[in-house]
């Protein structure tokens, strides 16, 4: 029965995309459940075309490229959910390697918890000569968990999950597109799966590599992106109209703010790297004081290209 399609969305890392394809085509144990791997290419340029017809020859499975001309990551994921009609939907990160098992614990922790999305862990990446920040930008681009597979309160990001399309995925395209350059396309998704009563589930062994290119393998980028998962709960709060768990969130990233740039500041004379924490919760609890529209980090979809030219 081949009922899931492994979504990979990507913008101009070829050679990050032919490791995390190539993981897939390695997968053990659950390769006869996949229908096709989706690669929806967010270039204008469609330069992930010569690669996926290169490895087109040799995947196991079915290999569909999804042209996703307009950049943005929401977009580029809701191009991938249309050009499949599986019922279960894994997602994988261009920036990715999957374990072998990674798949099979993912499709097993779904049937044991009966969960709507399913996360596995991540082990985070960097390049070698980081330096003092190496430890903090692994955790940083990683993904704990409980030891054991079950349910879980905890949400997370769309990288190395499992979802049931029917519950999780509503409509025709369900991350939204006002986010294509913020991210946090799945924060409102499961924000809003979670108000519908759905279940979130926690898959132990179904672990992925994630790889952080040099240009993000750098303590601003990660404490930029800190700021934006720090604007999450205050942004979310003003969504439902919460305006009391607006004020809330706020007063909390106050505290946060101040007490660990405190923290930060005395670490930093100290030249301590576990600064490097500190800085990251106080750029959290900034992110939940200014979480309004401007003070959005733009890091995906056009800003990325922008960026790049």
């Amino acid at each position: 029965m081949r009922d899931v399609a492994v979504v990979i969305p990507t913008l101009r890392r070829p050679v990050m995309l032919e490791r995390a394809l190539r993981s897939v085509f390695a997968q053990v144990g659950s390769l006869d459940r996949i229908a096709a791997v989706v690669v929806a290419d967010n270039d204008p340029d469609g330069s992930a075309a010569a690669l996926i017809e290169q490895l087109r020859a040799e995947a196991p499975v079915s290999l569909i490229y999804a042209p996703a001309p307009v950049p943005g990551v929401a977009t580029a994921r809701n191009i991938g959910l249309a050009a499949t009609d599986a019922s279960l939907i894994a997602f994988l990160d261009d920036d990715e390697a999957a374990s072998p098992g990674w798949l099979a614990a993912l499709l097993q922790a779904q049937v044991q918890t009966g969960a709507d999305v399913v996360f596995g862990p991540i082990r985070g990446r960097v390049p070698d000569g980081t330096g003092w920040t190496t430890a903090y930008l692994e955790r940083f681009f990683g993904r704990d968990g409980p030891a054991e597979t079950g349910l879980t309160d905890q949400i997370h990001g769309c990288g190395n999950s499992l979802m049931v399309r029917a519950t999780a995925l509503p409509g025709p395209a369900p991350f939204d597109t006002a986010m294509n350059e913020t991210g946090g396309e799945d924060d409102r998704l499961f924000t809003a799966l979670r108000a519908r009563g759905g279940r979130f589930g926690w898959a132990a062994q179904a672990w992925v590599d994630e790889f952080a290119p040099p240009h993000r393998a750098t303590l601003g980028y990660a404490l930029l992106r800190a700021f934006a998962y720090g604007q999450s709960p205050s942004q979310m709060a003003a969504d439902r109209r919460d305006w009391l768990g607006v004020v809330r969130w706020m007063l909390i990233g106050a505290a946060q703010a101040g007490v660990w740039g405190l923290v930060s500041l005395g670490l930093t004379v100290l030249r301590r790297p576990a600064r490097a924490e500190t800085l990251d919760r106080m750029a959290r609890g900034l992110g939940k004081l200014f979480w309004t529209k401007g003070f959005e980090p733009k890091l995906y979809g056009a800003a990325m290209l922008r960026k790049q030219a």
